[in-house]
């Protein structure tokens, strides 16, 4: 049975209360993790500026180290990061192990792009009001950062925090979900008992409402890095106050299948996209708009394709998914369905719930106003809708308050360019799915998918600031 401890700076606490962590798969308890209150993310956040202002002129060599030696010893212990996945979120193996390998290669990029961000030099002469000065600037770090991560990719989600964040110089004090305090703990402890550890710059504490509202409402953070519900979100931003924000808040990913695409193919990844995490995934295909010429012969198609995704044991390296974190989100899910056949749509796959599993569901001739379609499901449900053009598919994409990641299938490169510029999201995908994501890419929305972009490059850049130097 492991137990996960607060990290006051470098040092390790723990408290009498303990909370536990149950599996999602079979209910048994794998774990326990300290029952935080504000009085603890007070104290990290007072240890954490106190490290920075101590620490702040680290050497950019030494973090370099420190994140390289982390990614090392990550990869030494992949294994039982993956089952520790595995056991708190009920996420299947196979899939746990591919989130290890990404986030090494996350903490690995964010090294690798630490030692590449630099500065300009301005021509301070280039306007007639100006004249010759030696003028640049430089990025510094922000000082201190508070980090909050979600329970659906709990490593490399944390990754794409901790890393870029310490490796440009600042303090962090990380709230890991309360889903999966184990993963995140196991994380942290890899950053402080490195031997190159910068001390007390990183601190975890762990909770819900109490312990977030006392990490974002402080005057100390310069920063606070989110993921997870838009209702959240909001909290997040009116209680921040004067603070720089990264919230990636989820989406209502959708697609195009115009009928020059190749259907087989199609079908086989919008399986993938649609059922891949149980659906608990931002960029989780949702929306599928089909040209009507093969709108049923698509759906057939889907169809096969996701009978052929094996649901279990997420132990089981076969299976493709496990449960949903929790039974409420089940029933949720169960009523969502429910919804939308009651209003009209037709079942072209019919789902069922064992517990905390609920089987992929497949729906067609929904409307837009349906629940099932204009909000995020966060479950293994995918809705087809039948369109007579790309006109009318992009704006019916569009029509949403959402904009994570939309995609097209087509053969048409006229479209293409078209759908590039046309996509309100802040991604695009050409010939597969929107749940399509690299590790180095910027990643992130629009709309009430939130503000800022990750991905190692440009994380860094939005945990630094820029200082302008005019030197006469």
């Amino acid at each position: 049975m492991e137990e996960a401890k607060i990290y006051f700076g470098s040092s390790p606490v723990t408290k009498d209360e303990k909370l536990e962590v149950r599996s999602p798969f079979n209910d048994k308890v794998v774990g326990y993790y300290p029952n935080c209150d504000a009085e603890d993310a007070k104290k990290a956040l007072k240890i954490a500026k106190e490290a920075f202002d101590k620490h702040k002129t680290t050497p950019l060599s030494k973090r370099v180290l420190w994140l390289r030696d982390v990614a090392k010893r990550l990869k030494e212990q992949k294994e039982d990061f993956a089952l520790t996945i595995t056991k708190e979120i009920g996420k299947p193996i196979t899939f746990s192990r591919i989130e290890v390998d990404r986030a090494i290669e996350t903490i690995e990029l964010s090294a690798d792009f630490a030692v590449a961000m630099s500065g300009e030099t301005i021509n301070t002469d280039a306007t007639p009001s100006g004249r010759q000065t030696m003028s640049f600037y430089k990025r510094v770090p922000m000082g201190v950062v508070v980090a909050i991560t979600p329970f659906n990719f709990p490593l490399n989600l944390s990754a794409h925090k901790l890393a870029p964040a310490l490796a440009a110089g600042n303090a962090v004090v990380y709230k890991p979900t309360p889903e999966a305090p184990i993963t995140g703990y196991k994380l942290a402890k890899l950053f402080i008992q490195s031997p190159y550890a910068v001390p007390d710059m990183l601190s975890v504490v762990y909770g819900d409402a109490e312990v977030g509202e006392a990490l974002v409402s402080s005057e100390i953070p310069r920063k606070i890095s989110f993921t997870g519900s838009v209702q959240v979100g909001k909290i997040i931003t009116q209680k921040a106050g004067i603070k720089k924000l990264s919230l990636e808040l989820g989406g209502n990913a959708a697609t195009y299948i115009e009928k020059s695409a190749d259907i087989k193919e199609a079908a086989a990844r919008c399986a993938v996209g649609a059922f891949i995490n149980s659906g608990q995934v931002c960029i989780s295909l949702q929306r599928i708009y089909v040209q009507e010429e093969i709108y049923e012969e698509f759906g057939q198609a889907l169809v096969e394709d996701t009978k052929k995704l094996k649901v279990g044991d997420p132990y089981h390296p076969d299976t493709f998914m496990g449960p949903l974190i929790n039974e409420e989100a089940a029933i949720r899910a169960q009523r969502w369905v429910e919804s939308a056949v009651k209003a009209g749509a037709r079942l072209l796959l019919e789902p069922k719930r064992e517990g905390r599993y609920f089987y992929p569901a497949i729906l067609a001739d929904v409307r837009d106003d349906m629940e099932i379609v204009c909000e995020e499901v966060f479950a293994p449900i995918v809705s087809l809708v039948k369109v007579k053009s790309y006109e009318e598919a992009i704006r019916r994409m569009n029509d949403s308050p959402y904009g994570l990641q939309f995609s097209i299938f087509t053969k048409d490169i006229e479209l293409i360019k078209r759908f590039i510029e046309d996509a309100e999201a802040g991604g695009v995908v050409v010939n597969d799915i929107p749940t399509l994501r690299f590790d180095i890419q910027p990643y992130g929305g629009v709309k009430l998918s939130g503000i800022g972009r990750e991905g190692p490059k440009f994380a860094l850049e939005d945990y630094t600031e820029i200082k302008s130097v005019i030197i006469v």
